[in-house]
Formats: C-alpha cells, structure tokens, sequence
C-alpha cells in the first residue's frame, strides 16, 4: 500500500477547454484554482508519449470540500483523438458524481446549460437502507455526470 496517497484531482480531456470550464463554473459553482496552464515542451511529448504535443486548459476547485479539496483538471490537447462516447456501463472512467439538494432542479439546470439527459430521474433504496434520488445526465462534450440526493 502507498501510505502517503492523497486523491488530487480528475482530468477532463476536452474539445473546448473554456467553454466546459464555463460550464462547470456556472452549473456546480466550481472555481478556478491557480492560472491557466499552457504547455508544450519536450517533457510533456515524453510524459504524454505523444510528439510536439500542446496542452492547455485549468484547474477547477470542485465544490463542497474546502479550500484544500480536489479539482477538476480541463484540459484541451493541440491534437485530438478521436474516441468512443462516453457510455454508463464501458468499462473505465464512468462518471463524476455531485451530491446535490434536488435532483430535479439539479437536472434541469444541467440541461439549460448546454447538458443532456442519459436517464430518467429515478428514487430507490440503497444497499444501506436509505432512499436515493439520482440521474446521470452528460455535460456539454458528452461526459457523464451522477446528480443524487439522499434522503
């Protein structure tokens, strides 16, 4: 085991980096942490293991942890790959989730925001008895999102 682990941050490759920062900072009030990052340099070609590669992009407090808790990590690559959409059941990074008040309310705003539904809002019992109401939804380059509440 690795004693001194400490989660930091989830990375978001994007199509448009500003754009879903936005998005993120108007719908779940996540902040901006530190200055934009923009780099290119034989480092990150050997880092990345791609060549003449440029990246940009910012770090996102995300919220309800404090001023020490992890970010959001959006990023924008000079080149990209194409890839398969995000899916709820591929195998892999499958979701970031966000607790929320209401899941309704939480909903609609994601879609008023340049979001999708992927579901229907749903409420079950959870395995430890108590009632959930959660929905995935995607954010505006398609990544899934987790919108849940407990009662």
């Amino acid at each position: 085991m690795i004693s001194s682990a400490k989660y930091v941050h989830t990375n978001l490759i994007a199509r448009d980096w500003r754009a879903l920062a936005r998005f993120y900072q108007e719908v779940f009030g996540c902040e901006v942490v530190g200055p934009e990052r923009d780099y290119q340099s034989a480092e990150l070609d050997a880092g990345t293991g791609l060549s003449n590669v440029g990246l940009r992009g910012v770090h996102m407090r995300l919220p309800g942890n404090g001023a020490e808790g992890p970010t959001l990590e959006i990023f924008e690559y000079s080149e990209s790959a194409e890839g398969l959409a995000p899916a709820v059941n591929r195998p892999g990074f499958g979701h970031i989730a966000f607790a929320v008040e209401d899941v309704h309310a939480a909903h609609a705003e994601v879609l008023a925001n340049g979001g999708s539904a992927v579901g229907e809002v749903v409420s079950m019992m959870s395995a430890v008895g108590t009632q959930v109401t959660w929905c995935y939804v995607a954010d505006p380059e398609g990544n899934i999102l987790e919108l849940q509440s407990y009662a």
